[in-house]
């Protein structure tokens, strides 16, 4: 369960950074900041029975993405919740999907000062 959002130039900024050998730490931090901010919105938006669907998401950030996941092995439907299943009469319920649009502003504009930032240094160098 994957929704994927982009931003032009992430490539190229990964690039230039790792030429320059500093920030990727903290893009990771920036990446992980983001898929934060969208899993705390998700756990609000997440349709609730047990809470078990709740309390399996999570939030991860690497060099290249901001991740949030939600299910595990004891918690298998997270995708059919998430994306339906029609042959089984489970109508969607994009809860990831819904709050990563929702905190769109937060989450970019936060990612953007970080980005900056770190193209100064790169730039100052």
């Amino acid at each position: 369960m994957a929704a994927l959002f982009e931003l032009v130039g992430a490539d190229q900024l990964r690039r230039t950074l790792r030429a320059a050998g500093r920030g990727m730490d903290e893009l990771k931090a920036i990446n992980r900041g983001a898929a934060d901010t969208v899993a705390g919105a998700s756990r609000a938006r997440v349709p609730r029975v047990s809470g078990r669907l709740d309390q399996s998401i999570r939030a991860a950030g690497t060099a290249r993405a901001g991740i949030v996941r939600a299910g595990k092995k004891s918690v298998p439907y997270a995708g059919p919740i998430h994306w339906g299943w029609p042959a089984r009469n489970i109508r969607a319920q994009p809860f990831i999907l819904n709050a990563a649009e929702a905190t769109e502003p937060a989450w970019t504009s936060a990612y953007m000062r970080h980005v900056e930032r770190l193209l100064d240094q790169v730039e100052g160098t």
